[in-house]
């Protein structure tokens, strides 16, 4: 048996509670930053904000003590959104045991630093760590429904563990020591996910959307390979497998932002009815366009994607400049 610290009791933290507690054969806790989250959950079980509809087991152990959280843990799983990833960590950095593995599920790049998650971590602490994605939307893990993800670690046997560990009838886990492909697919496809949105939006139809995909895991995978990753880890479940589910799903938060974005509305306003949930992609928008240019890298769909975030540039006319590119080579 062990003892895993789930960090982030949003949608996905609070679903791969669910997941690990039904599994069975380890003592959970999931810590909450927001002490009126703690509560709710401590007196319902329920996530009403992140995750409705889903009942935590009752031997969770519900924390806004975040010492206490990691406290003996044996696996620390860090499930907050990327740009307070640092923040949390740094708080536990100084209490925690070398022996405790620390595994990162979020999927993301801090903006500034262009750093992706485990780099970030890295760079606080010393701890064994591992990497959690692929395509797995929160809502669906917690129902139980059949699931393949991938666990990467570059330390030995890290990654084999947290198959061990994590993996039941309803999760599937594979492996692999490419952390940063991995990291940057679950990243990347965000950005190209809000982009598939702004297509769906504009009512621009299938073609358009199979073409944005496939250019999309075109432009990833250019990115990862300069920045140390393998193309075949783009070809699985953290590259195509993810860009797939987060392009075309309808419980995609991303696809939804650019949905609404192709629809005309203001981006804060589509912020503020989402009512605290997180679209990585926009936090990633920015850093997917740092590291390309340090790294030479060509990215139209993310320079457009970018255009439209941050510059107010309208969907139709990113669309256009999309297609009026000089004819390539695939």
């Amino acid at each position: 048996m062990s003892r895993i610290a789930v960090l982030g009791a949003g949608a996905w933290g609070t679903a791969l509670a669910i997941s690990l507690a039904r599994r069975g054969g380890h003592q959970i806790g999931l810590w909450c930053h927001s002490p009126q989250l703690a509560e709710q959950l401590r007196e319902t079980g329920r996530n009403e904000q992140f995750l409705p509809g889903f009942t935590l087991p009752l031997d969770v152990v519900i924390t806004n003590d975040i010492a206490r959280a990691v406290f003996e843990a044996e696996v620390i799983l860090c499930v907050t959104p990327s740009e307070y990833l640092r923040g949390v960590f740094g708080r536990i950095a100084p209490v925690l045991d070398p022996d405790q593995v620390v595994v990162s599920a979020t999927k993301g790049l801090e903006e500034g630093t262009l750093l992706r998650m485990s780099q970030v971590i890295a760079s606080v602490s010393s701890n064994p760590m591992a990497v959690l994605s692929g395509p797995s939307f929160a809502a669906e893990v917690a129902a139980g429904i059949p699931t393949a993800v991938v666990a990467a670690s570059a330390v030995p046997g890290v990654a084999q563990r947290i198959q061990r560990e994590f993996g039941s009838s309803s999760l599937r886990l594979y492996t692999n020591d490419d952390v940063a492909g991995v990291e940057l697919g679950g990243a990347l496809k965000n950005v190209i996910a809000l982009a598939a949105g702004v297509v769906n939006g504009l009512d621009l139809g299938y073609n358009s959307a199979a073409a944005l995909i496939t250019r999309g895991i075109a432009e990833m995978t250019r990115l990862a390979v300069a920045c140390g990753g393998r193309r075949q880890t783009l070809a699985g479940l953290s590259g195509v497998g993810d860009l797939v589910l987060t392009c075309t799903g309808s419980l995609s938060r991303n696809r939804t932002v650019g949905t609404e974005l192709g629809r005309g509305r203001a981006l804060p306003d589509i912020l503020s009815d989402m009512h605290g949930k997180v679209a990585e992609g926009i936090h990633s928008t920015s850093a997917a366009l740092g590291l390309a240019s340090r790294y030479g890298v060509e990215m139209p769909i993310t320079e457009q994607m970018h255009a439209i975030l941050h510059e107010g540039k309208s969907p139709n006319e990113a669309i256009r400049d999309l297609m009026a590119r000089p004819g390539r080579d695939e």
